[in-house]
């Protein structure tokens, strides 16, 4: 019997033309119903060098249905070609595409010469979310593009890195930049190929790098695999997005190890960020200490990523408690083991109860019966704000969906860290004015 998902918190697999989208000058081509990109295009930030509201599509309608959409969708690639300026096109397939068995594949492979690169991928949302749909979209480029690139050396000192999910987490692309800055900072060659100042011609150094690192618990951990293990270049799986200085300082170390980066310059550069983060601690110590405005107890409702940063973060930095995590991005079971393991290594002997759930309404039935003992904290997404006013919580929206404007901010980092402590006592002190 079909499950109703209340509150979603993602999308389905065809939403992963945003992880397309965010290659600068990568265009999606939809082999979709008509309207697929407009609802799936509900995320501040997308529109960019070309707008998900004129993506190219085939609008499949019942005439394709019956006697097959590879025509149409033959013209939709020939007209994108000689219409749009983009340096790289990927066919995405929505579910009546996969459903009436359209070869893909094989439209695709007839645009080999095509003075542009043409991939496909199937993307339908009976076969997974936009998580694991990211995924998909990176091994295709992996899969089809690189191969018809020349050979090329290892350039010493360049790594590959990977960081959360294009636009479904809205400090992606300030994530991404903060921890490229790091590596730099340790002496390495961070090449990323999402947003500003990349692209296709970073995805074709992908080959040539010596190292590749993917900051995540989960999502694009199979693609990163394949390059690893196709291109001969190790891979540090490192599963916890850093936020404050424990777990950035303990990144750095691992990043340090794993690349054979210079010790003395690690540890110089560790110091710096942390006298530089402790100072503003200090600083403002006494609030700190002040603490009838601000919770001891929090939940999480995010995804693996922000659940597993934040807790972290919360622990290990702040000293905070944690009640049970909520994990909502339908995480596969066989990532869970990892995920869970982490949870259980935080400071103090302390270890988070966890829950994998997607029900919006369970979810929030299980947080009204926590006993908080004082004021509870709720981070996640837009949905926690009614629970979280309901029982007098501190509400810190972190997460898809999102009701705030998030530009090129950042939680990675040492000063990433300090941001997310800036928007918890700002919502706190905002609090005790109403």
């Amino acid at each position: 019997m079909s499950r109703l998902l209340d509150q979603p918190r993602y999308k389905c697999a065809l939403s992963a033309m945003q992880t397309v989208h965010s290659i600068t000058r990568a265009i999606p081509i939809l082999h979709s119903g008509p309207g697929c990109a407009t609802k799936l295009n509900d995320t501040s930030g997308t529109s960019g060098y070309f707008s998900p509201n004129i993506f190219p599509c085939t609008s499949v309608s019942e005439k394709e249905v019956v006697f097959g959409g590879n025509d149409k969708l033959r013209d939709t690639v020939a007209n994108a070609l000689k219409i749009i300026d983009a340096d790289l096109f990927v066919i995405l397939t929505g579910c009546t595409s996969e459903l009436i068995g359209d070869d893909i594949a094989k439209v695709a492979s007839e645009f080999k010469d095509a003075p542009k690169p043409v991939l496909f991928a199937n993307t339908p949302g009976f076969k997974g979310n936009n998580y694991v749909g990211h995924d998909w979209i990176l091994k295709a480029i992996f899969e089809q593009y690189l191969p018809t690139l020349p050979a090329q050396k290892k350039q010493k000192g360049l790594v590959n890195l990977f960081v959360g999910q294009p636009v479904q987490d809205p400090y992606w692309l300030g994530n991404l930049r903060e921890i490229e800055s790091l590596l730099r900072q340790i002496g390495l060659t961070p090449n990323t190929i999402f947003g500003h100042g990349r692209g296709v011609k970073n995805i074709d150094l992908l080959p040539a790098a010596e190292y590749n690192i993917l900051v995540s618990p989960w999502v694009g951990l199979e693609s990163a695999r394949y390059l690893a293990d196709t291109y001969g270049a190790p891979l540090l799986h490192y599963p916890v997005v850093p936020i404050g200085a424990f777990e950035t300082t303990k990144f750095l170390r691992a990043v340090g190890v794993f690349t054979g980066a210079d010790k003395k310059r690690t540890e110089a550069v560790i110091k710096e960020n942390e006298d530089e983060y402790y100072y503003f601690i200090e600083r403002f110590a006494d609030t700190f200490l002040e603490m009838r405005i601000m919770s001891k107890r929090f939940v999480t409702v995010s995804d693996a990523e922000y659940s597993l940063a934040v807790t972290k973060f919360f622990v290990n930095d702040l000293g905070m408690f944690p009640m049970t995590q909520f994990i909502t991005d339908d995480t596969p079971k066989q990532y869970r083991p990892l995920i869970e393991k982490e949870f259980s290594e935080l400071n103090y002997g302390i270890k988070a109860e966890v829950e994998f759930i997607t029900e919006g309404r369970a979810i929030h039935d299980k947080i009204r019966k926590t006993d908080f003992a004082g004021i509870p904290m709720i981070v996640g997404t837009s949905w926690e704000h009614d629970v979280a006013n309901e029982i007098y919580a501190h509400h810190i929206n972190i997460s898809y969906p999102l009701i705030k404007l998030v530009m090129n901010s950042h939680l990675t980092g040492y000063s990433g860290g300090l941001k997310l402590i800036e928007d918890m006592y700002s919502i706190a002190s905002a609090k005790l004015l109403l």
